[in-house]
């Protein structure tokens, strides 16, 4: 077993000072992750950085999951990062329709850097990709890897226990679904 799974275990079992291990070895990948979900807007360093701080804040929430391996915690990451982000753009429509209570979340600032006002297709993004997954999750879970956590062909393939040659087609098949479903 590899030092991260080492981890993963201890931190299931409520090991705190290996969660925080666990933080510092995953860092990076979880800016990584946050970077490849972030791209596109107008995004600087901070929103970045929030992201990953409010993902890791609703991953250690979560600590029934029980996570095997760093493909399966980095799978999850890139859903709660996708969470953060559904959140804040529905927060933000909410308001933009006449939502005149003023709710203050724990940490405002971070709210405000991830707010997703300038790219509108996160929801719709988000709505699409729950789509597929009622339709086929094997296939939601390929997007989500390929995707939001930002793994190659190779890797989803080894994930999955997949050739690259069937991960290829599974994404070509999940890529065109996503583009008529957000056509509409």
């Amino acid at each position: 077993m590899g030092e991260i799974t080492l981890l993963l275990q201890a931190a299931r079992q409520g090991d705190a000072s290996a969660s925080g291990q666990l933080y510092t070895l995953l860092y990076d990948d979880l800016v990584r992750l946050a970077r490849s979900r972030l791209r596109g807007g107008r995004v600087t360093l901070a929103d970045t950085g929030a992201l990953v701080h409010e993902s890791w804040m609703r991953l250690q929430r979560a600590h029934q999951i029980a996570f095997e391996a760093r493909g399966q915690f980095l799978a999850y990451a890139a859903r709660a990062m996708q969470s953060v982000l559904v959140d804040t753009a529905r927060q933000r429509q909410a308001q933009q329709r006449g939502g005149d209570v003023e709710h203050v979340p724990l940490d405002t600032a971070a709210s405000e850097r991830l707010a997703a006002d300038d790219n509108p297709s996160v929801l719709a993004v988000h709505e699409a990709l729950e789509q597929l997954a009622r339709l086929d999750p094997p296939l939601a879970d390929l997007v989500r890897l390929r995707y939001f956590v930002g793994l190659d062909e190779g890797e989803v393939a080894e994930l999955l226990g997949l050739t690259e040659r069937q991960v290829r087609r599974q994404w070509d098949k999940a890529r065109a679904f996503l583009a008529v479903a957000l056509k509409d």
